[in-house]
Parts: structure tokens; C-alpha cells; sequence
């Protein structure tokens, strides 16, 4: 199953056999089957971008892969990567921007590996001295817009990091206003302000990898 985060709210990419496990249809929830159109894709798109109705979409078929084939069809698609750091007390590495809380990444660079893009855009962003590559934890998506009004789709690599907790220095030129420790259990428990798939991820690091995805 594929989630991509459109205007905050997620859009649910299935297999049929896994429409039972994402929101049931109702009045704020769509359900429908792809039926091989790729353009009908923008109108769910289109729903979630323009409509605050909608608290998501799931759109499923018995070809998952060529689904989603479709979908990022419609996109410009721009890679990222990024991390979530522990450090030995068990605290996350979170940085605050644009009135939300999430964990450091940024584009890859062309050439570059995703885990070098990683390791970099983690140190870039906080300014931490050092920090030590761990497991690949997963994929994120989610869309926007660009400056000349283009639909991208980002996909984020994560990677879990060990680093130590020293002093952090925000990249002010990335607009970053704070990068802070936080117990991630804590965290998610005050009820921040942050991206729905940053959340998803936290959720599921608390919960040892079994989190469920968030509503």
C-alpha cells in the first residue's frame, strides 16, 4: 500500500485485498476502484487540494505497482533524504520550520547516494558535527506545488542515525527556526503541530516498527 500525503490529508494507493485496512467510505472518506483511467486520478487529487471535506481517499486495484505507476505519471518527481537521530539518552533530532515540527532532510543532489544525502542534509540543517548511518527505515511521499504551479511528487528516504547530543545550530537559510532533543513517546503525546507522514514515522519508530498508519 502506497500513502501520499496531498495537502495534508493522505490519499491511499491499495491492493484490493488491503482496502479493508485504510478508512472506511463515508462522508469525509472516499473509496473507489481504479479502473485504468489515470486522469480520473486528478479529480481525487484535485478533491483533497481543494476541498477540506475529504479527510482522505483510497483508490485500489488488483495492480497496486502499475496503480501507482499512474498516479506518479501526473507528477514531476523530486527525491530527498533524511533521518531520525537518536542520541543516547533515546531523544530525536527534530527541527521546527514554517509553523511545523519535522525531522531534517533535503534534496539529493545529483550523483549523490541517498544515504550520503542523508548524513548531509542532517548536519546541514541542525549543525551537528557527526553522525553515524543506521537501518533504511522508509519511503515517505507527498505533493505539492512549485513556484510556477507544477504538481511534484517528493519521495523522502529515511535513515535511522546515532549521533551525540551536543549543541545544534539551525540553518537559518533554510528558514529553520529551531532544532531541539525530543523524547519522541513525549513528543507525539503533546500533540504538535507536524506533517502527517513525519508523524506516521515517529509513530511507528514508538511503537518498534508496528505503528499503524495515522487517520
Amino acid at each position: 500500500m502506497y500513502k501520499i500525503y496531498i495537502n495534508g490529508r493522505p490519499l491511499f494507493l491499495a491492493n484490493t485485498h488491503e482496502a479493508g485496512g485504510v478508512p472506511s467510505a463515508d462522508d469525509t472518506n472516499i473509496v473507489t476502484r481504479y479502473m485504468g483511467n489515470s486522469r480520473l486520478l486528478l479529480s481525487y487529487m484535485d478533491m483533497l487540494e481543494k476541498n477540506l471535506r475529504f479527510d482522505s481517499v483510497t483508490v485500489y486495484s488488483d495492480d497496486v505497482e502499475k496503480l501507482f505507476r499512474d498516479f506518479a505519471g501526473q507528477f514531476k518527481i523530486i527525491e530527498a533524504a533524511g533521518g531520525v537521530v537518536y542520541n543516547t539518552e533515546g531523544e530525536v533530532l527534530l527541527i521546527f520550520k514554517r509553523d511545523h515540527w519535522d525531522l531534517p532532510k533535503g534534496k539529493i543532489d545529483h550523483g549523490e547516494r541517498r544515504e550520503d544525502a542523508a548524513v548531509r542534509e542532517v548536519l546541514e540543517e541542525t549543525g551537528l558535527s557527526s553522525a553515524e548511518l543506521g537501518d533504511f527505515l522508509g519511503v515517505t511521499y507527498h505533493t505539492y506545488r512549485d513556484h510556477k504551479g507544477r504538481r511534484i511528487l517528493k519521495y523522502t528516504y529515511w535513515y535511522r542515525m546515532k549521533a551525540e547530543k551536543e549543541a545544534l545550530i539551525p540553518q537559518e537559510e533554510e528558514e529553520i527556526e529551531h532544532a531541539e532533543w525530543h523524547a519522541p513517546k513525549a513528543f507525539l503525546e503533546s500533540k504538535p503541530v507536524v506533517y502527517g507522514n513525519i508523524r506516521d514515522l515517529l509513530l511507528k519508530e514508538v511503537n518498534g516498527g508496528l505503528g499503524q498508519p495515522a487517520k
